[in-house]
């Protein structure tokens, strides 16, 4: 790295967009991903629209304890 670095051209707010949506990645054990993956083939679905759904069936159960 320089010792110091010059930003009397830079513009402050450039690249920022307040409606940016960020995507973190999940991380699942093997063993769990390995069961989806072989699930989501069977059915013939996508892997990430499979997960989706349990989870909004999981987030309507936990809901409905309420």
């Amino acid at each position: 790295m320089r010792e110091e670095y010059d930003f009397s051209k830079g513009e402050r707010g450039k690249f920022y967009n307040p409606n940016a949506k960020m995507n973190l990645p999940v991380y699942l054990d093997e063993d769990v991903l390995d069961y989806f993956v072989a699930k989501a083939q069977a059915k013939g679905v996508e892997l990430n629209t499979m997960v989706n759904d349990l989870l909004k069936k999981d987030i309507a159960l936990i809901e409905g304890v309420k």
